[in-house]
């Protein structure tokens, strides 16, 4: 008795399974998104850029007027040179150099202050562009979403790219 059910129940998982794995071929499972093109196209995106280089605009702008004031310190040190007493040529190379150093101390402060709101508006990003991508996999029953990127070949059918560019800009 115990064989007969044993069997019994075998075939009947192997029965199932065969139904799932056609079901799985007839109704597939897997989309993907192309991340790079949302990130490219996005409204939504655009605008925290813009707000990101208006936030950083000043400082950059400060950089930008001391590296032609520094510029013009060397150009007036090649060009005054041969006819500047020693002691001149000294405080000069001295106030470049200082002026080089404290440059290059901003510069560094700034590029590390942008990287890490960068960091931060991608974070949020990519929160906000996850959490679109659940809902819709979850409402069209995907089991697998992947970057297209990732992907050397998915049919038109599978990509939901459009989807998720319009649900992530309304939100």
């Amino acid at each position: 008795m115990r064989k007969a059910l044993a069997v019994v129940s075998s075939l009947l998982l192997m029965s199932a399974t065969q139904v799932y794995a056609a079901d799985a071929v007839t109704n597939p499972t897997l989309a993907v998104v192309n991340v790079q093109q949302l990130f490219q196209s996005s409204p939504k995106i655009a605008d925290l850029n813009k707000q990101l280089q208006s936030k950083f605009k000043p400082r950059q702008e400060k950089l930008m007027s001391g590296q032609k004031s520094l510029q013009d310190e060397m150009d007036k040190y090649k060009k005054e040179a041969p006819t500047m007493s020693q002691k001149d040529k000294d405080a000069l190379q001295k106030k470049i150099t200082n002026d080089q150093s404290v440059l290059s101390k901003d510069a560094a402060a700034f590029q590390q202050d942008l990287n890490k709101e960068q960091g931060k508006v991608m974070k949020g990003v990519l929160a906000q562009l996850n959490t679109v991508i659940a809902s819709i996999a979850k409402k069209n029953n995907y089991s697998l979403v992947l970057d297209s990127q990732a992907v050397i070949y998915a049919a038109d059918s599978a990509d939901i790219t459009k989807q998720v560019s319009k649900e992530f800009d309304t939100k």
